[in-house]
């Protein structure tokens, strides 16, 4: 397909999108943290904004991950130390949001980069963005997969932010806060909603002919990618759980 020859780079960056963000997306919702995800993300996002807004995007991606590790610091201390930590993380993004608006409102195309920040056109990812995101990738799984199993403690809670926020610095730039979002959530529920095989495998297989549909989709009709793929992915999961709910009562 000619669609694949032109825009390669952006599907195996999709791909390697849906691989990262379900390895923690799992995590996140057996933690029962969801928001958690989104206010690292929304965080790590006003180092952007300061970047956008006053520096003309100088050190964007020194400033995404200051900010994403000061966020995923402070979840990690409170979600051993806070009651109610969920309402935490959700202020957390309150002031994240907020924030950002209140930076971008001194630059004259403050909602054009508000919509950038939220959700980003991944389809005219650069060969360059793909190998970064790639190199990055790598040293997170070895550490997820294989460091992070025999830790304990607060050491592995840390590991476990911290890799996030490093995941988090990556595709926020190239994809957006609620796109990183929808792939953190949308994939690893799918995975983990039913009971036949590996959550993490079913969310890798589902989370990728979802961005894949939402990508030709969006190419075809002429619809903002970003978008597109948070709501391919929102509505192929919701529409899983529904059925598979259906399935199991149908069963019982």
């Amino acid at each position: 397909m000619q669609i694949i020859e032109i825009f390669w780079p952006a599907f195996m960056l999709a791909f390697l999108l849906v691989y990262i963000h379900a390895v923690f997306g799992v995590e996140i919702i057996r933690r029962g943290v969801i928001f958690t995800d989104l206010a690292i993300g929304q965080i790590a996002a006003i180092g952007m904004a300061l970047s956008v807004a006053f520096l003309d995007g100088a050190y964007q991606t020194l400033l995404v991950l200051s900010f994403a590790i000061f966020a995923a610091l402070i979840i990690a201390w409170a979600s051993k130390n806070i009651k109610n930590v969920e309402a935490f993380i959700g202020l957390l993004y309150a002031l994240g949001i907020s924030s950002i608006m209140i930076i971008l409102s001194k630059s004259a195309e403050g909602m054009e980069i508000f919509s950038k920040l939220s959700a980003a056109d991944i389809l005219f990812t650069s060969q360059e963005d793909f190998y970064k995101s790639l190199a990055l990738y790598i040293p997170i799984s070895i550490v997820m997969f294989i460091l992070y199993p025999k830790m304990k403690g607060f050491l592995k809670e840390m590991t476990f932010f911290v890799m996030l926020a490093l995941t988090v610095t990556s595709s926020v730039q190239v994809a957006g806060v609620l796109v990183v979002f929808a792939l953190l959530i949308a994939p690893a529920y799918i995975g983990l909603v039913q009971n036949r095989f590996s959550p993490l495998v079913v969310a890798w297989f589902m989370g990728t002919v979802a961005i894949i549909a939402a990508m030709i989709g969006s190419y075809s009709f002429d619809l903002p990618t970003g978008y597109s793929i948070i709501f391919v992915m929102v509505i192929v999961s919701l529409g899983f759980v529904m059925l598979n709910d259906k399935k199991e009562k149908v069963e019982e």
